[in-house]
């Protein structure tokens, strides 16, 4: 891609402060405490870095960690944050040191800040990073609002092909890196080998959709939601296991000649999950966590210690966005299939009622548009 010249008059306004925004509102979704969200009018966010970008928000979504959020399992965020961590929008105004970026540009934002400088970020692991790491809508103000501040936009966003489903791209800011990063590479999926996922949630089938990327030779995901275990057989899972209705521990060494599963990803968050997938792993296999984890599970060391098993967490770097970036334009990824509502921001604790309550409404991913 050529350079783009700089949008000047964008930075200079940017560069000396421009015109005060505190007197122009817009509409976002507050936290208030656990069990408390609303929606109100708040100030427009305004450039407080060289690096930072303001964007106007075109789509963005709810997750799973919203939802942690609002049970208190998150106490890093503090009421009056505004929420979301995900979407897809136009560059409205970039920092004086914004190089990649220029007004009217549209880009995915990612769930995770990056300076790209602390050594950190040199490591790979962006969400640790020591300015950045995963802020938007946790330490500071999310994306489930009119418009966003981004820091250090030229390396926490990415630019979107034109011609792309913005919509679909919205379940690359997280929901797809997540399940690809921390449940399939943590989880050595590998061809010809057996995965067991616990949770048809939207994670869970964000990691199987990624999990065909190497071939593996079977793919189960267990869940207590047949809806959802439908979902998972159209996305490819060679077997489903409804957790309520049948021992799901029986069904998986059944399927695996009673070896066990190579890599058993736990995409829940509970106790009772987590520790199910002690009783799933084979000898010598992998326990990947992607569930955020509110409360303290037991680990049965007394059975693992001596059966060669790891267990990995990792909370998602999003070091592979522009590889999915690449699948989902080249069509080989439909992040679209994620997608199963729509709500305007006037709308938006509708649509949390929708999500949270999944088991009645059938929702995977619903799109917000302000």
């Amino acid at each position: 891609m050529f350079p783009r010249a700089p949008n000047r008059h964008c930075r200079d306004i940017a560069r000396s402060g421009g015109e005060r925004s505190e007197n122009i509102a817009m509409k976002a979704l507050v936290y208030h405490g656990a069990g408390d969200k609303r929606l109100e009018e708040r100030p427009m966010p305004e450039v407080e870095h060289p690096g930072d970008a303001i964007v106007r928000i075109l789509h963005t979504t709810i997750c799973g960690t919203d939802l942690h959020i609002l049970k208190g399992d998150v106490p890093t965020c503090q009421p009056g944050r505004i929420l979301g961590h995900e979407g897809v929008g136009v560059i409205e105004t970039v920092g004086a040191g914004v190089s990649s970026f220029n007004r009217g540009d549209h880009v995915l934002i990612s769930c995770i800040t990056a300076c790209g400088r602390c050594s950190y970020c040199r490591r790979g692991m962006y969400s640790h990073c020591e300015t950045g790491g995963w802020i938007l809508g946790n330490l500071i103000d999310g994306t489930q609002a009119e418009y966003v501040r981004i820091p250090h936009a030229d390396t926490s966003l990415h630019h979107i092909p034109a011609g792309a489903d913005e919509e679909a791209l919205v379940m690359l800011s997280d929901i797809l890196p997540t399940g690809y990063e921390c449940g399939v590479l943590n989880g050595k999926v590998a061809p010809g080998s057996s995965v067991a996922i616990v949770g048809a949630g939207p994670i869970g089938l964000a990691a199987l959709l990624t999990a065909h990327f190497y071939s593996p030779a079977s793919v189960i995901m267990i869940d207590v939601d047949p809806r959802r275990l439908q979902v998972a057989s159209s996305f490819g899972a060679t077997a489903v296991i409804d957790s309520g209705a049948t021992d799901p521990i029986a069904a998986v060494m059944a399927l695996t000649e009673n070896r066990g599963a190579d890599t058993v990803i736990e995409a829940v968050g509970v106790p009772a999950t987590f520790e199910l997938c002690q009783d799933l792993v084979a000898p010598g296999g992998v326990i990947a966590n992607i569930g955020v984890h509110g409360a303290k599970a037991d680990l049965h060391l007394e059975r693992l210690w001596s059966r060669n098993i790891a267990i990995t967490t990792r909370l998602v770097d999003t070091v592979t966005t522009p590889l999915l970036l690449k699948t989902v334009s080249a069509g080989t990824l439909d992040a679209g299939r994620l997608v199963t509502h729509h709500f305007t921001l006037d709308h938006v604790l509708e649509a949390y009622d929708t999500f949270g309550r999944a088991a009645d409404t059938a929702a995977l991913k619903v799109i917000i548009t302000p």
